[in-house]
């Protein structure tokens, strides 16, 4: 817990201070010297903590790399520092170079934002192409902040770390195919699932075919997924409110949920249980308004009814959430906005295939 705390202090200060630094020396100083201080190593001390470590290459003299952690007198981890604003995708290079020569085990390049954590799991004494452990300092996740801990003086453990840093890299690797294949199919990962559950020839018409039902199947898994997830927590959350007597009786008795009102509920299931499962469809009751929500979510509105006033409107909502207001003169004119309504479900399953798998 104190870790965490200690990275979400350092997130944000670089947030508040970041556009003061110009250089690469003030974003090591005011940065990354702070991170390796929660780590548990002392900066000021040289048996820990070497700043300008060099790392000669041959005929190659003065190269130095800009910080080396020490354990019983050997480098155990090499730090190359770059300015917050600077790619690092251009400075591997160099970070391999220093990595060969001082016969660490592990390398880390960081701008202060983002860190990569490399190690030599391909072949001994040479850095991987690819970081075990990558991480935005400023969007830390709770899995992640267990990983960094394995890195801190009270833990380190090379053997260990090593060990896990396998099973890092490859499972990290896997979840971009994952995401790669959610999102644009190959034709290999097609036919995997063709061949299972197609007994005829697959011809390029059945491929066609069998890529649009593999897609349409990964939405709807996802979606159930997600939406169990979210009745779960929603059920949680009713638990706990009722555990600690929150009780809202007086407003909810202001609340009169009329049979005009309902039957709009059910046109707006009927226009839409062709494309999603009517069960994902919520209704909540306001003073203002009668909303209809997809998942029960709040930030998934599908549409807003009127009906107490003089004037009956529908509120339709756009690919930014923005509201448009139409008047309606009875509930059945709602069937004149069946296109905008399919619309907005299709932007949230969109949203939901385009975010990455955490």
């Amino acid at each position: 817990m104190e870790l965490n705390n200690q990275l979400k202090a350092l997130a944000d200060k670089i947030e508040q201070l970041k556009d003061k630094i110009e250089n690469e020396e003030s974003t090591k100083h005011a940065f990354v010297l702070p991170f390796i201080n929660l780590l548990g190593y002392d900066s000021f001390n040289p048996t820990e903590v070497v700043p300008e470590f060099t790392a000669d290459l041959g005929l190659k003299k003065g190269e130095k790399v800009d910080y080396a952690i020490f354990q019983n007198d050997h480098p155990v981890m090499i730090i190359e520092c770059k300015n917050w604003r600077e790619d690092l995708n251009v400075h591997n290079s160099q970070l391999a170079r220093y990595f060969h020569v001082t016969q660490t085990r592990f390398a880390l390049l960081t701008n202060s934002i983002e860190y990569r954590f490399y190690t030599d799991l391909d072949e001994a004494n040479i850095m991987d192409e690819k970081p075990f452990l990558e991480f935005d300092i400023t969007h830390l996740k709770e899995s992640t902040i267990s990983e960094i801990a394995k890195f801190h003086k009270s833990n380190f453990d090379i053997n260990k770390i090593v060990d896990n840093a396998s099973s890092l890299k490859y499972t990290k690797e896997i979840r971009k195919l994952i995401n790669a294949e959610l999102q644009t199919p190959s034709y290999d990962f097609i036919r995997l699932f063709a061949n299972r559950v197609y007994s005829g020839r697959l011809t390029e018409r059945v491929m066609e075919e069998f890529t649009e039902l593999v897609q349409k199947a990964f939405n709807q898994t996802i979606s159930e997924r997600v939406s169990d997830r979210l009745n779960s927590a929603l059920s949680q959350e009713v638990e706990k409110q009722q555990e600690e007597g929150l009780e809202h009786e007086e407003e909810i008795s202001k609340i009169i949920t009329t049979e005009e009102e309902l039957e709009g509920y059910r046109i707006v299931k009927a226009i839409l249980r062709r494309k999603i499962s009517i069960n994902r469809i919520v209704h909540r009751d306001t003073q203002s308004y009668f909303g209809i929500l997809l998942d029960d979510n709040n930030r998934k509105p599908i549409c807003r009814l009127h009906l107490d006033g003089n004037k009956k409107y529908i509120s339709l909502f756009g690919q930014n959430k923005d509201i448009q207001r139409e008047q309606i003169h009875a509930v059945d004119d709602i069937y004149n906005f069946e296109e905008q309504l399919l619309q907005t479900i299709d932007h949230y399953e969109q949203e939901i295939i385009k975010t990455p798998i955490p």
